[in-house]
């Protein structure tokens, strides 16, 4: 019974949001404008359920680049609506389009010059007659059996909350640069800020042979940095290969006395196919995050961080981008 009465919900909602796509006109288009054009705050006013969805609706729009706040109805008509500046627009949330606490706030709206978008799901109520824009929420039926429970009319209702957030954002180009300064908490955080220069090994910590450095010098300069591997340079200081510790065990393999070899002998002795592939880089701007497919593509654990002249300035390790939540 419990399963079936779910799935009647999901019915009824999911149907609603469909219609919704239907009436996503010039209205929409104008609130999208209005909003854009805002040199304040956008302002989210509800009472109750209604409430809710708008301190959502603020939140996702504040995250994505348009600077909102929920306001209480009540607590607007006792004080609080000293937050309120000319340059605002309103957004007042309410399914009958009749509370009464918004029939208080809405001519303070007005004496402020403050322009109201209206989502309410009757567009001949109260509300939408005061308003500059009207987007219609209307819903066929509540999810509650006895059509009382704001539940498909608060669903629909946030849905379109989203498709203005959406759509605001791709009118800023508001993009994931953007959107890590706003988030720079958590995993999704930290995939987004930290950069491969924050992780990088680098300076004294970087491994670098030259290729007529003899591979008796190699097996130092890789113990002493303790990296697993070593970047090979020509006589410019670009890189040229790397070297790493399975490169030396397939080489042990090969060549009866790999120590007599140079770095530049032991690249073009050790490759895992017929040729040697060039070594995978990336700069230090890029998100460590970015890192990660090269890596799985590859099957490497270490990536070696170039600068514009293809000189190596670090290496940055699987285990670096683990410890650090970007994994």
């Amino acid at each position: 019974m419990s399963i079936e009465e779910a799935k009647r919900v999901i019915e009824i909602e999911a149907a609603a949001v469909a219609t919704l796509k239907d009436r996503i006109d010039r209205s929409f288009q104008r609130a999208v404008d209005l909003i854009y054009g805002c040199k304040g705050r956008v302002v989210v006013v509800g009472m109750g359920k209604s409430g809710i969805v708008g301190r959502k609706i603020a939140a996702t729009l504040t995250s994505t680049g348009t600077p909102a706040f929920y306001l209480h109805s009540t607590e607007a008509l006792h004080g609080d609506s000293g937050i309120l500046q000319r340059d605002d627009v309103a957004i007042a949330i309410s399914k009958s389009g009749q509370s009464e606490e918004l029939q208080l706030l809405v001519p303070l709206l007005k004496r402020l010059d403050i322009p109201l978008i209206a989502m309410t799901g009757n567009p001949r109520s109260w509300l939408a007659q005061k308003s500059d824009v009207v987007l219609d929420t209307t819903v066929e039926k509540e999810a509650c059996p006895y059509d009382l429970t704001p539940t498909t009319s608060t669903t629909v209702t946030m849905v379109l909350g989203d498709a203005l957030a959406v759509a605001l954002l791709k009118k800023r180009n508001f993009g994931p640069r953007q959107f890590a300064v706003l988030h720079p908490g958590g995993s999704l955080g930290r995939k987004l800020i930290c950069r491969v220069e924050d992780l990088m090994h680098k300076n004294g910590e970087l491994p670098v042979v030259s290729e007529s450095t003899s591979m008796r010098d190699v097996l130092v300069e890789m113990t002493s940095k303790q990296l697993g591997m070593t970047c090979v340079v020509d006589s410019k200081g670009v890189l040229v290969g790397v070297l790493t510790d399975g490169d030396l065990r397939r080489l042990l393999e090969r060549v009866s006395d790999p120590l007599s070899m140079n770095a530049r002998e032991a690249l073009d002795a050790s490759p895992r196919g017929e040729k040697r592939s060039p070594p995978f880089t990336i700069g230090k701007e890029e998100l460590a995050a970015e890192a990660v497919p090269v890596m799985e593509k590859h099957i490497i654990t270490q990536l070696v961080v170039v600068d514009a002249s293809s000189k190596p300035i670090g290496v940055i390790r699987w285990i670096d981008l683990l410890k650090a939540g970007v994994i």
